[in-house]
């Protein structure tokens, strides 16, 4: 696997608020759209037939400041949907990894690392909110995505250089056996 730069991962990235603020060196932020608190009833089973998702319960942002442009959500401890604002196409040769940001972390909130591939719309995260509660405003950079390039089926892989000693041992059991 390869990491995409930045810039080139973020060719693969729609909706973004700001390229400026959101493209680093090698990952592009992920913005929040919307939260949802998580239903706590889902099903999962064998064969998928009694499979139901957890449902979804729209969380209202709230004005924390009548200047406020933008608004807040005030989340307790537990377990919420986010949404993104961006959207994700990448190559059949390409995976994506979200992970969540470091200020995300610093602040008691997390979300497991994810593995997509393909188109994916909408971006989506399970925050664990571990704390007492956070505040999170619209647009906020809570995730981001790196891209990687897949080796390909006919590329060779070198493998990994024995030790300078291991020839000597090889020769000195030699003679052992002897």
């Amino acid at each position: 696997m390869e990491p995409l730069s930045g810039k080139e991962a973020a060719s693969r990235v729609t909706g973004m608020i700001s390229a400026k603020h959101q493209v680093h060196g090698y990952a592009v932020g992920l913005t929040v759209k919307n939260v949802f608190a998580v239903d706590p009833i889902g099903r999962v089973d064998f064969g998928g037939g009694e499979y139901m998702p957890a449902g979804r319960i729209a969380v209202t942002p709230l004005r924390r400041n009548p200047e406020d442009k933008y608004l807040w959500w005030e989340l307790g401890k537990g377990c919420y949907f986010v949404e993104f604002n961006e959207t994700l196409e990448l190559a059949a040769d390409e995976m994506g990894l979200l992970e969540a940001d470091e200020r995300l972390l610093r602040a008691g909130v997390s979300h497991v690392p994810i593995f997509v591939r393909g188109r994916v719309a909408p971006v989506e995260a399970l925050l664990h909110v571990d704390i007492m509660g956070v505040l999170i405003k619209q647009n906020a950079r809570v995730s981001r995505v790196r891209v990687f390039k897949l080796a390909s089926a006919g590329m060779i892989v070198t493998p990994i250089a024995k030790s300078a000693s291991a020839p000597k041992k090889a020769a000195k059991k030699k003679k052992q056996m002897r």
